[in-house]
């Protein structure tokens, strides 16, 4: 397989990615996603972020999220996400610290 097909292969999974997590899977919580795969749309809005900006495009997290998410944070949370559980929290600041802490990428 040459680059380009490679290239073009690896974004439309991501999109593909992108449409089931935003789309048809707007019942999963970050929070849940976080503690069980190490990752969440977070994470996915960052490294697109962190991409961009290794290409030296200016890009914030806030500006990646609202690319990712297809709407602002506020709009999403108030549309989408739940109040997580004590539960939930803890197991957070785990995965969290596993996974995005320090020296994580």
């Amino acid at each position: 397989m040459d680059d380009q097909t490679q290239i073009e292969l690896e974004a439309a999974a991501f999109r593909t990615l992108r449409a089931h997590l935003m789309e048809k899977r707007t019942d999963v919580q970050n929070i849940d996603m976080m503690n069980l795969a190490g990752f969440c749309r977070n994470c996915l809005s960052r490294w697109y972020q962190e991409a961009a900006n290794e290409r030296g495009i200016e890009m914030s997290k806030d500006e990646a999220r609202e690319l990712f998410y297809g709407m602002t944070m506020d709009e999403w949370k108030a549309n989408y996400q739940t109040d997580a559980s004590p539960q939930q929290q803890e197991a957070f600041k785990t995965a969290f610290a596993e996974n995005v802490g320090k020296g994580s990428k």
